[in-house]
């Protein structure tokens, strides 16, 4: 039997029983974590607040054996918040369907419990609170998020040079299929003719030159969404279910 302690960031929660909740967290050195918080939905609980989805937690865990990710579940047994990030985010339709499906993605990007995922978890925390501060719109910070989360994932897309040959840009083309913008020589079937100021807004979301994203016309926001979510949609190779829900 074994104590475990570390940071997470709460994903999504399952009810167990009468009183419980499965909870699923992301966290700072184990990764993906799943753990039973028992007595939680009981309206005495003293942390079930704390477990709530968007919320920035240290938690103490029990576990039989010398692994925190065994056979069996282990136990929450302590929780206290580093940051309710719920708070600034769940009051707003486009700041909540935005968080939920940054949580979505986040889980789906660690699809194998207890491996570290360092880069993924700060890029989570630092995506929350950025949103519940409310300095961006909530869908650049969406955007910016799951750019940046393929990126760590190992599918960084090209905004400029060809994702084939190189050839400097600007390139006129964007293909998911081929890792982004393309020459006219690279060209394949299915590529897109975006406009310029779409591809250099997702330039910007990349590398955070936050100044370029929030002086982007609407329209083209619009544009560069759809951009993000097809290529996110071909390396996940099935779409997240939040993303219908954001505006």
């Amino acid at each position: 039997m074994s104590l475990f302690r570390d940071d997470g960031v709460v994903l999504r929660t399952q009810k167990l029983g009468e009183a419980d909740r499965i909870i699923t967290l992301l966290t700072r050195g184990h990764g993906r974590v799943r753990a039973v918080a028992r007595g939680v939905r009981r309206t005495k609980s003293k942390f079930g607040a704390r477990l709530e989805p968007f919320s920035h937690v240290d938690v103490q865990f029990f576990a039989r054996g010398s692994e925190l990710i065994s056979r069996g579940l282990p136990l929450c047994t302590q929780t206290e918040t580093i940051a309710p990030y719920g708070s600034g985010i769940v009051g707003d339709y486009d700041r909540y369907t935005a968080g939920t499906a940054m949580l979505e993605t986040a889980e789906r990007f660690t699809d194998q419990e207890g491996e570290p995922a360092v880069q993924q978890y700060l890029l989570l925390v630092g995506g929350l609170r950025t949103l519940a501060a409310g300095e961006h719109g909530p869908g650049l910070v969406l955007d910016a998020f799951l750019l940046r989360s393929l990126a760590v994932n190992g599918y960084a897309p090209s905004f400029g040079d060809c994702a084939r040959c190189g050839l400097p840009g600007p390139n006129r083309f964007f293909s998911v299929a081929a890792g982004g913008t393309v020459c006219g020589d690279c060209r394949v079937p299915g590529s897109v003719l975006p406009s310029p100021e779409a591809l250099r807004l997702l330039g910007a979301l990349l590398t955070g030159d936050w100044a370029t994203a929030d002086a982007t016309e609407a329209r083209h926001t619009r544009e560069g969404s759809g951009l993000v979510s097809a290529y996110l949609h071909w390396h996940l190779e099935r779409g997240l279910r939040s993303l219908r829900y954001v505006r």
